[in-house]
C-alpha cells in the first residue's frame, strides 16, 4: 500500500482524512499513483491533474522523502521507502503571491 497525504482541499472533496493508502499494481511510479488514487476517489479527477492534457495542474507539487517530484516524469518510480509505506507520497497545493 502506498500512504498519500493530501492538502486540506482535496481532504475535504474526497471526504477523507489526510492521509490515504491506495494500492498500486506493479511498480509505483508518478502516474500509477495519481491514477490509482482517481479510481479510488473519482471526485479528485481533474483536479490533481488536466484531464484533456493528462498534465499536473499548475499548482500541485508532488513530495517524497524530502525531494520535489513535481516536475519529474509520471513514469518515474517512487523512492523505496514510499513503495514499503515508510514514507509518504505527498500531493501538496501550492500557493503564490507576495
Amino acid at each position: 500500500m502506498i500512504r498519500v497525504v493530501l492538502p486540506y482541499h482535496l481532504q475535504n472533496l474526497a471526504r477523507t482524512g489526510r492521509e490515504v493508502e491506495i494500492s498500486v499494481e506493479g511498480a509505483p511510479t508518478i502516474g500509477s499513483v495519481v491514477e490509482a488514487l482517481e479510481n479510488q476517489y473519482p471526485m479528485l479527477r481533474g483536479t490533481i491533474r488536466n484531464q484533456s492534457t493528462g498534465h499536473r495542474r499548475p499548482f500541485i507539487r508532488f513530495f517524497a522523502c524530502g525531494a520535489d517530484l513535481s516536475l519529474e516524469a509520471w513514469e518515474t518510480e517512487l523512492p523505496q521507502q514510499v513503495k514499503t509505506g515508510s514514507e509518504v507520497f505527498r500531493v501538496v497545493g501550492a500557493m503564490s503571491g507576495g
